[in-house]
């Protein structure tokens, strides 16, 4: 008989970010789990009930920053009733807050029903708790009942320890659908723009901002900036764009469908996000195993799989200047784009594929 597992996720397809990547290539992989999963109502339009993939999708309460709150009250009274129906064996969550949250009320009175919690935290860890202050010893509750913690980076790791975790605690990251990158690549040749690309949500953690005006301060202007993706800053950056007198080499290009993003990767240069926090960062990965030569931070858990000189290049965090010479070098040094390029795709093959993080989480579901 397979094993039930309760999955708890503030969000789910068709809204879908890092985490529900992860949930969706790993529960596809796992055939010999049945796989339950309550997440927010986002939309009228979404079903309240659906199956998607190896998942059967449960929509609860609604979307608006009431409803996120409200979430776990939802998500724990449906699955009671789910599990008087049905009993599952394991409880899941995915991120500490809204999910987390969710499953701690679930589980009163379950001593015996293990629980499994995903950290894929982006947020600054001082954001985290502000929004948590006043419920702090709850939120630490969190931590304190889970039976097992995968994190996907040391970084996460680390802070479940200095939220009061005592169970084990493994680093399983985010993977990358390697095949989906192997596309021909249309970069750089005498005389043509040298293209810089930049994929995230127009958040102030992602410093886009950043990136803006170091490119003001490239010596040269045969270059152009794609912006992938929307947030709230987008009328933010576009005016700050305008301001600074690059408008016409900047160019946002709202949200693009995960399946077209290695397209814009086979036409770019090199990828550039000056993360001000990251909980691992896979638009990084997804750019290395296309062959983009990177430049990052050393926030978070960026330095997992950024290795100076070797996978790509650290910027200083908010330091225009320094990006700016960073973009330089890249532009300016062929061979070392190429030898970044090389060596950031052999490390997403070997160690960041899905099929191997599937068989990571794998043998965690199977102990618990």
């Amino acid at each position: 008989m397979k094993k039930r597992i309760l999955i708890f996720s503030i969000a789910y397809e068709p809204l879908v970010g890092g985490a529900e990547l992860a949930v969706r290539n790993i529960t596809d992989r796992l055939s010999n789990f049945e796989f339950d999963l309550i997440t927010c109502h986002f939309d009228k339009g979404y079903p309240d009930q659906e199956k998607i993939g190896n998942v059967n999708v449960y929509r609860v309460g609604f979307g608006n920053r009431i409803g996120r709150i409200l979430y776990p009250l939802f998500a724990a009274h449906l699955a009671r009733k789910l599990h008087r129906k049905n009993p599952y064996n394991l409880v899941w969550s995915i991120m500490a807050a809204y999910a987390g949250a969710a499953a701690l009320l679930f589980l009163r009175g379950k001593p015996n029903l293990n629980f499994l919690l995903t950290l894929q935290e982006g947020d600054p860890i001082q954001h985290i708790h502000g929004r948590v202050r006043g419920f702090r010893k709850i939120w630490q509750r969190i931590f304190k009942r889970a039976d097992y913690i995968q994190a996907i980076s040391r970084f996460l790791a680390d802070w479940a320890r200095q939220e009061g975790s005592v169970c084990p605690i493994e680093v399983v990251p985010n993977g990358v659908d390697f095949k989906k990158f192997q596309i021909p690549s249309f970069r750089l040749k005498d005389g043509q723009e040298f293209i810089i690309v930049t994929a995230s949500r127009l958040v102030p953690k992602n410093g886009v901002d950043i990136l803006i005006r170091a490119v003001v301060k490239l010596q040269t202007t045969n270059y152009k900036l794609q912006i992938l993706g929307v947030g709230p800053e987008e009328v933010k950056l576009k005016a700050l764009a305008k301001k600074l007198g690059v408008s016409q080499r900047v160019h946002f290009l709202g949200n693009i469908l995960q399946d077209e993003i290695p397209q814009y990767l086979s036409e770019a240069d090199i990828f550039v996000r000056p993360s001000r926090s990251e909980g691992l960062g896979t638009a990084f990965l997804e750019a290395m195993a296309a062959g983009v030569p990177i430049i990052g931070t050393p926030v978070g858990g960026i330095p997992d799989f950024l290795t100076e000189g070797e996978t790509g290049l650290f910027s200083k965090t908010d330091d225009p200047a320094d990006l700016a010479d960073k973009i330089t070098i890249l532009a300016e040094k062929p061979e070392l784009r190429r030898k970044l390029s090389q060596n950031g795709k052999q490390l997403v093959m070997e160690k960041y594929s899905w099929g191997l993080v599937a068989e990571k989480m794998d043998k965690i579901l199977r102990v618990l």
